[in-house]
């Protein structure tokens, strides 16, 4: 795709204020969802050559980082923040490619847990190189404009519920 002659964000604010109030707030709403479609666009073409989507390359992670390299899909939904059915079919993709193993969980005959394999960490290890060698698509920015960056955001998502 060719770049604009123009910020398109822009020229949709000048628009929007002809007729609405607001104009930053949908200024900045709209700049923070192209921004989150370039990145997972960048960060899923990182991962693709490893068979890996974002949503998938965080399941494997959250197994990393685990003490016993395994979680029940429940506890996995809600530190992804993702619904049920999404983490079910995330692990299952991870399942099928030899990443997770699941198994009835040993304290809870309800529960199953997703177990990351030896493949998933070596896995997990050359795809999280390969995106921090790209910055996590965030190269143009500065480590101190990301940490404004997150501490800009952290109040959306607090006042959203994602933690107290």
């Amino acid at each position: 795709m060719r770049p604009l002659p123009f910020d398109p964000i822009d020229e949709a604010a000048r628009q929007w204020g002809k007729r609405w109030d607001r104009v930053s707030a949908m200024h900045a709403v709209t700049s923070l969802m192209r921004v989150q479609q370039l990145v997972l666009g960048r960060l899923d073409g990182i991962l693709k050559p490893h068979g890996l989507t974002f949503a998938r390359y965080e399941a494997l992670v959250l197994l990393c980082f685990s003490s016993r390299g395994s979680l029940p899909l429940g506890r996995m939904g809600e530190r992804l923040q993702v619904h049920p059915t999404s983490i079910t079919s995330i692990v299952q993709r991870l399942e099928a490619d030899g990443l997770v193993t699941r198994r009835p969980h040993p304290e809870d005959g309800r529960a199953v847990l997703a177990e990351i394999t030896d493949a998933g960490r070596a896995l997990a290890e050359v795809a999280t190189s390969d995106l921090v060698d790209a910055d996590f698509a965030l190269g143009s920015l500065s480590d101190d404009d990301l940490i404004r960056l997150s501490e800009l955001l952290r109040p959306v998502r607090r006042a959203a519920g994602d933690f107290e």
